[in-house]
């Protein structure tokens, strides 16, 4: 009972990152600028939450930090994307290349730990909520391992997925921000900003990254390593197609990444009739599941009618 309670645990704090990048690119492509750059930004972020955490030695110093260095990434993403147009795919590409250089870089010269930075001292990270008065009592006891052992970054993760939905669907702006991504000429022809939405929606998605990047150097780990986002800004991306860039489909998708990601890291070492599992074979099934589910439904998928196409305005 305490694996399945940990594994379940675990699954939520593996979803996390996905959860935060896979919302960022829901806003982001809602208004008809692709994301690819979801991964760098979160790197980048990553990098500046553990290093600023490191220093001040406050983590929400380092949140802060992240935030604003994920939105300085978001806003050259969306200059070179709405203002000169470009190819909105090479801008993500590029946006990962030189997150995942930065980070090297500045990382060895700051710290001379090659690429690393220090260990987080307890007020530099963002730890798990404790209740052990709430452990041993039936039933109770296990929803609050499951569910009550996390970080706060942990739970404003799943408050921003309903947040989403309802903003996007109820409210003003997420009515011309979806407008936007449909029709921007519509929106432009009654006197609303196609710009201005899309670099709202960027920077939402920018800081939605910055927070993903926080926890993961924060709060999942202790410090930054190379590389530590492994891939995670691309399977909230494959996960945000699976889902039909639809909230709540994408958190169910978000977590069984989740889950998956959970299993490798409690099965490595397992056997099967004596057979030792490969640890490769168990890390690369969250992949696995993203090549199959990228294969299998980005045909049925209907992204935005406007994703993708920069906006010329009409003379």
């Amino acid at each position: 009972m305490n694996l399945y309670i940990e594994l379940l645990a675990s699954t939520i704090r593996m979803s996390v990152p996905l959860i935060l990048a896979c919302i960022a690119g829901l806003w982001s492509e809602r208004s008809g600028i692709v994301d690819i750059g979801l991964e760098g930004k979160m790197l980048i972020a990553a990098f500046v939450a553990a290093s600023a955490s490191a220093v001040f030695g406050s983590a929400w110093i380092g949140l802060f930090c992240a935030v604003l260095a994920s939105v300085a990434f978001a806003l050259v993403h969306g200059y070179a994307s709405i203002n000169q147009r470009g190819n909105q795919v090479v801008s993500g590409v590029a946006i990962n290349m030189l997150a995942a250089g930065l980070a090297v870089v500045l990382g060895n010269e700051w710290f001379k730990e090659g690429g690393r930075t220090p260990a987080l001292p307890p007020e530099g990270r963002f730890l798990p909520f404790e209740f052990p008065m709430l452990y041993d009592i039936p039933v109770v006891g296990t929803f609050a391992k499951i569910f009550l052992t996390h970080s706060i970054l942990a739970y404003f993760a799943f408050a921003i997925v309903p947040l989403s939905a309802w903003a996007l669907a109820r409210t003003r702006f997420g009515l011309r921000l979806r407008a936007v991504g449909e029709n921007p000429q519509a929106v432009d022809t009654a006197g609303i900003s196609v710009a201005a939405l899309r670099y709202r929606a960027v920077i939402i998605a920018g800081v939605l990254c910055g927070v993903a990047g926080a926890f993961i150097s924060t709060s999942l780990s202790s410090s930054f390593v190379r590389d530590m986002t492994a891939g995670s800004g691309f399977m909230a991306l494959a996960a945000l197609i699976f889902a039909n860039w639809r909230a709540y489909p994408a958190l169910g998708a978000c977590l069984l990444f989740g889950f998956l990601q959970a299993i490798g890291n409690f099965a490595q070492g397992a056997s099967v009739d004596g057979f030792q599992i490969p640890v490769q074979f168990i890390n690369m099934l969250p992949y696995v599941l993203t090549v199959v589910l990228l294969a299998g439904f980005i045909g049925k998928s209907v992204p935005p009618r406007a994703s993708g196409i920069p906006y010329v305005k009409d003379r």
